[in-house]
């Protein structure tokens, strides 16, 4: 009894010390690698290709956050938003919308802004933005499924940025978000951080205490974000396995409101990415989706992926992001219903 009370108490030491999602990940491949071997492959490989080809964003957004708290520049930064926090909504839904980052790619942007102090609403309205528009979505958008559809995607895209960072900044306003970053990501114990008064120096690395600032941000940072973006593109790969785009056509196929907020309903789980996306809506439009549905799922889709709403969950507390869901489902909501609204008027 001694010797099996001793092990178990050395487990479940283990366990504790052990991250648990690395742990998680761990077990995921272990579990697939006995279950279904050729999709722990499959998988492998799929996360790692995904990894790799964020890897480029995720570095810069690194380099950002820790240039910004070694070069002393975090509160600069948070003071140039504060003093024009409307200005700084409408650059930061209108830069969203044009930028690159798809709703994972996101995240490690979204956590270096934060960390670096800048308030939380113009964080939202970029980081709801910018996963519904870039310029190659666009382009392949507009000669898939037409312009005038690739507009009314655009417009809502900043129009959502607008609508998460006005409602932000408003309950920020009264008292709501003081804390958006979790305990322990960005070295600030998850507070919004209260720099000390720090000569900016931007050439940092002339200073040995400023690279131990830079080296220690980066480190822990990258850490945090790469270990939930693996979990996060292991379960996609899984998704993108067992939930083929037929199942999804068949679900949403049909013209009546009905169909937008079961598009809502869908789009988060189901969901891949902007561009698996396209194909996949302009098939369900074939099978006589409506447009309001379509652009609805694609919205809801593209922002609350289940991938990107973990890798979320894991950044900021549980306040700001359930904010972030609820946010993203309504906004889905009002585009798809706007659209079809619209469409309807015009016919």
């Amino acid at each position: 009894m001694t010797v099996l009370t001793t092990a178990a108490t050395s487990a479940g030491s283990f366990l504790r010390s052990v991250d648990r999602v690395w742990l998680t990940l761990g077990l995921l491949f272990a579990g697939l690698a006995l279950a279904v071997p050729a999709q722990a492959g499959d998988s492998l490989v799929f996360t790692l290709d995904a990894f790799l080809r964020l890897l480029p964003f995720l570095a810069l957004s690194v380099i950002l956050a820790a240039w910004l708290k070694a070069a002393g520049a975090d509160s600069l930064v948070a003071g140039m938003v504060d003093r024009a926090p409307l200005s700084a909504l409408v650059i930061a839904a209108a830069a969203g919308a044009l930028s690159p980052f798809c709703s994972c790619g996101v995240v490690p942007l979204m956590a270096a802004l934060l960390a670096a102090g800048v308030p939380l609403a113009p964080v939202l309205a970029f980081c709801v933005a910018s996963p519904l528009m870039d310029p190659e979505q666009f382009v392949l958008m507009a000669a898939t499924l037409g312009l005038p559809f690739t507009l009314a995607k655009t417009l809502a895209a900043i129009g959502l940025g607008l609508l998460a960072g006005g409602a932000t900044l408003a309950l920020q306003r009264a008292g709501w978000f003081g804390q958006p970053l979790r305990a322990g990501v960005g070295g600030c114990g998850g507070c919004r951080p209260k720099v000390e008064a720090v000569p900016l120096r931007w050439a940092f690395w002339h200073e040995a205490e400023r690279r131990q600032a830079f080296a220690g941000e980066a480190r822990s940072t990258a850490f945090f974000l790469s270990k939930w973006l693996l979990l996060a593109f292991a379960i996609e790969s899984l998704m993108s396995a067992w939930l083929p785009a037929e199942v999804v056509a068949g679900a949403l196929g049909g013209e009546s409101w009905q169909a937008i907020p079961l598009a809502v309903a869908v789009g988060v789980p189901a969901y891949l990415n902007g561009f698996a996306a396209i194909p996949l809506v302009g098939e369900l439009m074939d099978l006589g989706m409506a447009p309001g549905a379509a652009l609805a799922f694609l919205i809801a889709g593209g922002v609350t992926s289940l991938p990107a709403a973990m890798a979320v969950h894991a950044l900021v507390r549980r306040s700001v992001f359930f904010w972030y869901l609820a946010v993203a489902l309504t906004g889905s909501l009002l585009a798809g219903f706007t659209l079809q609204a619209v469409l309807a008027l015009a016919g």
